[in-house]
């Protein structure tokens, strides 16, 4: 096996663990591989070893990846990839996420959902988005303010070419498992009171895109669906 199969499955082992002391199902959390800054090769290296979610913080390095992966050999019958963009979208970088992802966790503004809308080829199914929420709110985050979310859940399921899936955070680093359950927690009574209010177009509002390799516990325990980790499946950048 190789290293970042190991790697895969410690996680899903880790994740099945923390599922059980939930108790919660053992398939009740997806796993997302992020693989920003790591080449096509660590990429297919994980989706051999069983993985098709990936996730990209960098728009253009992403779509250059998706092409060369396109161009490798690849067993029969294997499972296609599936990228979800996790980091921050200028303007000017929407017509790349709606042509050549399927999700976007990073929403925070209508006018980027908008423009994502838009740009969505018609050949392509929906676009998948979850807006991102500041739980902290830290001036120099990324995330619509949690009392500002439900207005623009509202808008976004609204809108063409885009199907409302949930909502992602990336709270300050918290120094143990209370903090880190309690800033989760703030966003799963966010996401319930959303999906809870009947606006219409969330028929489909079922992910929670919380939790990274130090604290998939404490998300897990709060209620995530979707965890993303990137050091504990690929290792430190720059050091493979």
């Amino acid at each position: 096996m190789t290293m970042i199969g190991n790697n895969l499955q410690q996680i899903r082992t880790r994740l099945a663990q923390a599922s059980a002391a939930a108790d919660r199902a053992p398939d009740s959390v997806a796993l997302l591989a992020v693989s920003k800054t790591f080449g096509p090769e660590a990429v297919r290296e994980a989706a051999l070893a069983g993985q098709q979610d990936f996730g990209e913080n960098y728009i253009q390095e992403a779509v250059e990846k998706m092409a060369i992966l396109r161009e490798m050999d690849w067993p029969a019958g294997q499972p296609g990839l599936r990228w979800h963009c996790i980091g921050p979208i200028q303007s000017n970088k929407t017509r790349l996420v709606a042509e050549h992802f399927d999700w976007v966790h990073s929403v925070d503004r209508l006018k980027i959902a908008q423009r994502l809308s838009e740009q969505r080829p018609a050949s392509l199914p929906p676009l998948q988005v979850c807006l991102q929420v500041n739980p902290d709110g830290g001036v120099n985050k990324s995330g619509v303010p949690l009392e500002e979310a439900l207005a623009l859940a509202q808008a976004v399921a609204q809108l063409p070419n885009l199907q409302l899936r949930g909502l992602m955070a990336i709270p300050e680093e918290a120094p143990d498992f209370a903090g880190q359950y309690a800033v989760h927690r703030r966003v799963k009574q966010l996401f319930d009171a959303i999906a809870a209010s009947g606006a219409p177009g969330l028929a489909a509002f079922d992910t929670l895109s919380l939790g990274m390799t130090a604290d998939i516990d404490a998300a897990v325990h709060a209620g995530s669906t979707l965890v993303r980790v990137g050091r504990g499946i690929f290792g430190v950048r720059g050091q493979r």
